[in-house]
């Protein structure tokens, strides 16, 4: 008897990540992605204690700690160099169980898609959820030329998701987030420590990526749709070039073409549900945050292990979706109000209400030890569920 058939619609992290632990647990599995090729969004991505947990479950821990970087002792700042608050590696992984670190989006791509079989991925094929499917009946994927009949349809097609207009035609989707996000790599600059920056509005990050390059992440707040009319350099210069070093050093460094910008956009209204019939939503399908917590691809990952956890391939699957959706609809929504909280204390613009902001920061860090560190308790601490008795994973490096 062949095994059960999943469709996954969209070759992101989460959608990847989804496909290979499908494959483990025993699926025959099939990746639809629209773009020509599998160029990953963002130039890297950090990877918490609980997302590196999840990758273990999938055997993909030694190869992510060979190609990721630790990012080291940690610094928040204010624009002009002072310390706010201090964090150390040593003290993320006393909490956490594991460091943070830095992978390249490519490289973790690279990594699953490795463990994926052969023509398991489908690149150029636009996907459309047909038919989300029923306890009797096959989900249905069309593409151009085909239509795929699945036990299992996992729609992974990002923020601005097609499949969740279908599943839930009523929904308003996500909402602007009021943020732009500038994603970059650059060569590391002399005396470098990794550090967040908080302006009035605006937020600067650095993370080493290796001894050669650095990842860095700035954020302000935007209209939607906004772009520099001179290119996104200069626009960066302008909000950025007058901070602290290494901040003018690292803009120097760089070319306008290695300047990545998005819109924020987030579930502002969550779903009152992840599933129906045999399609279930993942990553930032459902649950799309803002990206203060750092947890976006962190919880696609978790996202893909429990599915896989509950949907053994003799499962009744709209049960099993079901049951998905009550472990992580949960969780995911109160990280979505998280990163919103974060977001507001990040935004403040006035004078009186920064220096109260950085005031009330640098007063706690002095009396609450890993002060930063608190705010990720219930999430870098996450445990994948443990596979259930008498259930193997296959052979990963399986081909064909």
């Amino acid at each position: 008897m062949s095994p059960p058939r999943a469709v996954v619609i969209g070759a992101g992290i989460g959608g990847l990540t989804a496909a290979l632990a499908l494959h483990r647990r025993g699926w025959r599995v099939t990746v639809l992605e629209r773009a020509a090729g599998l160029a990953p969004v963002g130039a890297a991505l950090t990877l918490a204690p609980n997302a590196q947990r999840a990758l273990a479950a999938l055997s993909l821990d030694e190869e992510v700690s060979r190609l990721a970087a630790w990012d080291g002792d940690g610094l928040l700042r204010d624009p002009r160099g002072r310390p706010l608050a201090r964090t150390t590696s040593a003290s993320v992984v006393t909490r956490f169980g594991g460091p943070l670190v830095v992978l390249r989006r490519s490289d973790l791509v690279d990594l699953v898609v490795d463990r994926l079989p052969e023509g398991t991925v489908r690149t150029g094929e636009a996907a459309f959820l047909a038919d989300a499917g029923a306890p009797g009946r096959p989900a249905k994927v069309s593409t151009t030329g085909e239509v795929y009949e699945a036990d299992l349809v996992v729609c992974a097609d990002g923020v601005n998701s097609a499949s969740r207009r279908v599943l839930f035609p009523h929904h308003p989707g996500p909402a602007y987030g009021g943020w732009t996000v500038w994603r970059i790599l650059a060569p590391t600059p002399q005396r470098f420590v990794p550090h967040e920056t908080w302006g009035g509005g605006q937020v600067w990050g650095s993370l080493v990526r290796d001894p050669e390059s650095v990842f860095i992440y700035a954020c302000a707040v935007t209209e939607r749709g906004g772009r520099s009319p001179d290119g996104e350099k200069a626009e960066l210069r302008r909000r950025f070039g007058h901070w602290h070093h290494p901040v003018p050093a690292l803009l120097d460094s760089i070319g306008e073409e290695d300047v990545l910008r998005h819109d924020v956009f987030h579930m502002a209204q969550p779903l009152e549900r992840y599933q129906r019939g045999r399609s279930v939503l993942l990553g930032d399908a459902a649950h799309a945050m803002v990206p203060t917590l750092g947890q976006g691809a962190n919880m696609a990952i978790e996202d893909s292990v429990v599915l896989a956890h509950h949907a053994a391939p003799d499962a009744d699957v709209p049960a099993a979706l079901a049951r998905y959706d009550q472990e992580r609809r949960p969780r995911t929504t109160a990280l979505i109000r998280r990163a919103e909280r974060a977001s507001r204390i990040m935004a403040l613009r006035s004078p009186a209400a920064l220096a109260l902001r950085d005031g009330a920061i640098r007063a706690m860090a002095k009396v609450v030890p890993g002060l930063l560190l608190r705010g990720f308790d219930g999430v870098a601490d996450w445990q994948p569920p443990v596979t259930p008795p008498g259930s193997r994973p296959r052979d990963t490096h399986a081909t064909g």
